[in-house]
Order: C-alpha cells, then structure tokens, then sequence
C-alpha cells in the first residue's frame, strides 16, 4: 500500500450543535429538538464501519450545560437514561463498544449506573468505539488528570522530572483513545466549546450550517471524503 495515499480519519469527534434551535423552527420545546438529535446519533454511528470511522466521540453535555433550565436540564438527563435503556442491547449486538468521559460526581445515580452496565455490556466489543462526553469540559478534564497525576508525585510513584506532555495524557479521561483526526460542528457556530482541549491540538476541522438534528449519513460520509484530501504536516514542512 502506498503510505502516501490518502487516509480517512479513523476517530471522529462531534460537537453536536443545533438541537434547540431545529426545534424553535418547528415551533416546538427545545426538548423536541433533542430527542431528534438523539435519533440522529444512531444513523451516524451506523455508518462508521463503511465510512472507515473506528472511533466516534460526541459531545452529549457540557460542564457549562447545567446552566440551562432546570426543565431542559432534567429532560436531557431523562432523554439520557432512556437512550441507555433503549439502546444498549442494539449497540451491543452491532459490536459498538461504549465508553463515557466526563465526571459523572454531579449525575444522578440511575444514570450512573446504567453508563457502568452499558460499558461493561460492550467491554469485549470492537467494531466501533463510541466514547459519549457526559458533564464533560476540556479544561475540567486537564484539572481532574492534574490533580491525579499530583497525588502519585506526592505519594513518591512518579518523578516530577520525569513529568511531560505523555505522563499527563496518560491521567485524561481519553487515555486509551487516539486522538480525533477530525472534528465535526454542526449549526453554523465556529467555536469548539471546551470540548477535547487538550487530544485536538492537531485534529482537522469542519464547522457546517447544517442543525444537527438534519445531519445525514450522506453529509457525514462526505466530511470524511474530504478529510482525505487535506495535507496534514503537525507541525513539519512536506517537501
């Protein structure tokens, strides 16, 4: 195989933005609109393995998400253990392995527990890797990963001097993950909220018009095409 051949992304990540909005259109709650978006999320994970997409991140809720109303709040996190609930048995018989990211302290037990059960479900899986940022926030992970990586410092397992930008990923929410190669945010809006900080820092991006409960398979399968074409150098100059 030629090593100079173009090559998809394997990991995709998604800021899925638009939801409210979509529904406002229609004249209906802002809940309306995330239980489309939520739909959307099952096309989009079933087109991956023909897209060549292995890994699939999404942002689902943010650190900053809370600051919402107390009833689109609480309707998200009901959409959330229904969705679990709904489609745990499906992403396991697909061969979708599930992982959430994020600090789960502030989320209610039930869901709690039926993100541990789903994880467990599809630990053995490998056809896809679904990782879901739930209460997650790119500068909270570097915050949580610091103080872990401080406390094996201070208890004598690590050498400060022995610290670099590896010892610290290997403390993230991500580290079993590569990074996203590519992406995604939909709704028109050109700002990456938070989101992935830290595991971006040379990912490609594409920020669509498209709400995100209108984003197809199709509009997906040609994001990735186009990735193919960009000229990737991290940094280096390509003779």
């Amino acid at each position: 195989m030629d090593s100079a051949a173009p090559k998809g992304p394997g990991h995709v990540a998604v800021i899925m933005d638009g939801n409210g909005r979509w529904a406002q259109k229609r004249g209906r709650p802002r809940l309306f609109g995330h239980q489309a978006g939520a739909r959307r999320v099952r096309e989009i994970v079933a087109a991956c393995p023909d897209l060549g997409v292995k890994y699939l991140t999404i942002f689902a809720f943010s650190t900053e998400n809370w600051k919402r109303t107390q009833a689109e709040v609480s309707g998200l996190m009901s959409l959330f253990r229904r969705y679990i609930e709904r489609e745990a048995r499906t992403l396991f018989e697909r061969g979708v392995r599930v992982r959430f990211i994020g600090d789960r302290m502030k989320l209610d037990e039930k869901l709690v527990r039926l993100m541990d059960e789903l994880e467990l479900l599809t630990a053995d899986n490998d056809l896809i890797h679904l990782t879901v940022a739930l209460n997650y926030g790119g500068r909270d992970e570097v915050a949580r990963a610091t103080k872990r990586l401080a406390r094996e410092v201070a208890a004598g397992r690590i050498d400060p001097e022995d610290v670099d930008a590896e010892t610290l990923a290997r403390f993230l929410d991500t580290y079993v993950l590569p990074d996203p190669d590519l992406v995604i945010r939909t709704s028109g809006e050109a700002r990456i909220s938070n989101f992935l900080l830290w595991q971006s820092a040379y990912s490609e991006y594409e920020f669509i018009e498209t709400l995100w409960p209108d984003f197809t398979a199709a509009e997906f399968a040609k994001l990735v095409a186009a990735f193919q074409q960009r000229e990737r150098r991290f940094g280096a100059v390509v003779s």
